[in-house]
């Protein structure tokens, strides 16, 4: 033994890596199929073995522990307000952006292409988060677009674009395209109401000769925002009143980084966000000091526009919050498979067990969800929408984004603590996956606000209830306690509705009314059991582990990940 070796190293789980993050997950799998996608299954089989490459996991973490710069001069004094990144960052948007993580959907419409790529996002959730954010967004602002004729005819194709570009040029000189949101203030926040940036009219003659008769509708800002998501984007849609008594409401403004001209528009990025999570990605406070935009959809409709695409951003949320459970679990188990305590592997342990098939209950419900959640937006086999689902929806996405983003901090916490001392520091993933999880819970809309937005939906009439009635009745008959619970829920819609103080538990009923629905359907028995048990009998609460006596723990964890 060398004189400087006091000790060998054993009983340490190997890292988490070179997996089939598809093969070895059932439950997405299953799910995929189910919901309408099975013929994606070959692309996400071959996507699922090249995220889960050891090499690819590690780029979460160069990507985070090298996060951006910013630059806010070029060496001659110019003003360029430009974000560095790392090479592993522009390696991860490659990936997303190859792959159709913005694009899918928009590409060929077609029965199954939004769960298609909620299945996608789902396992590129495993690997990094940050760089979800300016693809969601992307994602996310195609509808919104498409109401401008000019700037879709003239931005869309490169928007996309399956070929990442991070060069900051004018967009005829791109072969892709990234967008950006910037809604709040500082005296605002949530209440983007408050918001006092102005847009003001330019000249029609002036902005045409400037830009060109395409572009003669031009607005000029003044203002600020307080969180600017990725402010190396190519445009971003931003909020602005157009009166100085903000009596007409809110607007929706496209304002690009480049102008037609090929200038650079006058946004001044003031600094990065120094953010608990999310490290890898840039945000901004940003101002405008006469910064160019062109009004997306009517004056005074800024909100309504704005939120066509913050229903797609909350269904990212919901599903970068179950990609990141999955991932938690997976580093979970696989440690407790290779590490032994007390004579036995961890997960040998009965109490460990308990834990673990608990965590595997959670990420399999949120998947299930997840994926039924994508189908709402999905088109029907006439390409038109399918009114139930789309009511269904309008519940289904703030209350699921209410309900799995906010079990998120404490799943990551339940996992690492599986882990110990390994999983609390740095040198592994779930210190970054822990921090990871508030962020859907905060970005586009707080718990309270989602759940504000759930009474809303049941306010408009009896048909959100009735498509929530029919979603449910599908797995009536299963067990009378998931009976009993739906009936109680149903009933009681018409006075928890009405009731603010309780909109959160209202929300909470109905994720896991439908979770449980979806397994009672689809689920092995000794899964759909289990979480009924745990879910249903009982009122969720307190930390994992405490399922109930008679629970299949061996079955649940041989599905959870499969080796």
């Amino acid at each position: 033994m060398n004189r400087f070796d006091t000790h060998e190293v054993f009983n340490q789980a190997p890292p988490f890596g070179d997996v089939d993050l598809f093969a070895c997950d059932p439950a997405l799998r299953e799910g995929l199929v189910r919901e309408g996608a099975g013929w994606a299954e070959g692309e996400l089989g071959r996507l699922g073995q090249e995220l889960g490459a050891a090499a690819v996991l590690d780029l979460g973490r160069l990507a985070n522990d090298n996060p951006p710069r910013l630059v806010n001069f070029d060496r001659g004094g110019h003003r360029v307000d430009e974000v560095e990144f790392h090479p592993a960052w522009h390696e991860l948007m490659c990936l997303l952006i190859e792959n159709g993580a913005h694009s899918l959907p928009w590409e060929a419409p077609r029965p199954g292409a939004q769960v298609a790529r909620a299945a996608a996002y789902l396992l590129f959730g495993q690997v990094e988060n940050g760089s979800q954010c300016p693809v969601t967004m992307t994602y996310a602002s195609v509808p919104a677009l498409r109401q401008h004729p000019g700037i879709a005819a003239h931005w869309l194709p490169k928007i996309l674009s399956r070929t990442y570009d991070p060069r900051s040029l004018p967009i005829e000189q791109k072969r892709g395209a990234l967008i950006g949101m910037g809604m709040t203030e500082k005296q605002g926040g949530t209440d983007v109401r408050a918001n006092t940036t102005r847009a003001t009219r330019m000249n029609p003659a002036v902005a045409e000769t400037r830009f060109g008769a395409d572009w003669r509708d031009a607005w000029s800002l003044v203002g600020h925002k307080w969180f600017f998501s990725a402010p190396q984007s190519d445009a971003h849609l931003v909020l602005a009143q157009t009166d100085e008594g903000g009596s007409a409401g809110l607007s929706c403004f496209f304002v690009p980084r480049f102008l037609p001209d090929g200038t650079r528009n006058a946004i001044r990025v003031q600094r990065l966000k120094n953010k608990v999570g999310n490290k890898s990605n840039a945000s901004s406070e940003v101002e405008f000091c006469d910064a160019v935009g062109w009004l997306i959809g009517k004056e005074g409709r800024g909100i309504p526009t704005i939120l066509e695409m913050g229903s797609h951003t909350r269904l990212d949320c919901v599903l970068g919050s179950a990609g990141i459970m999955r991932a938690a679990l997976c580093h979970a188990l696989h440690h407790a498979r290779a590490r032994s305590a007390f004579g036995r592997k961890l997960a040998d342990q009965p109490l460990m067990q308990n834990v673990l098939a608990d965590l595997a209950l959670e990420s399999e419900a949120a998947t299930a969800f997840a994926l039924r959640l994508a189908r709402c937006f999905d088109p029907g086999p006439d390409g038109a929408a399918d009114p139930r689902e789309a009511l269904l929806g309008r519940i289904l996405t703030p209350a699921g984004k209410y309900w799995l983003c906010k079990r998120g901090p404490a799943f990551g916490a339940e996992a690492m603590e599986v882990m110990g001392g390994n999983g609390y520091v740095e040198d592994g993933p779930l210190a970054r996956l822990y921090r990871e999880f508030p962020v859907n819970s905060i970005w586009e809309g707080s718990g309270n606000v989602m759940c504000l937005d759930v009474l809303r939906a049941f306010s408009r009439g009896p048909e959100t209830r009735d498509a929530l009635a029919a979603e449910l009745a599908l797995a009536s008959g299963r067990d009378s306690r998931f009976d009993a619970y739906c009936a109680r829920l149903l009933d009681g819609i018409a006075t928890l509705a009405a009731d603010e103080f309780g909109a959160r538990r209202l929300a909470e009923h109905l994720v896991v009314a439908v979770q449980a629905g979806l397994l009672l359907r689809h689920a092995p028995a000794c899964v759909a059991a289990a979480f009924v048990a745990s879910r249903i009998a009982v009122d969720v609460g307190g930390a994992f582990g405490r399922l109930p006596d008679g629970v299949d723990c061996d079955a649940i964890l041989a599905r959870a990940l499969v080796e």
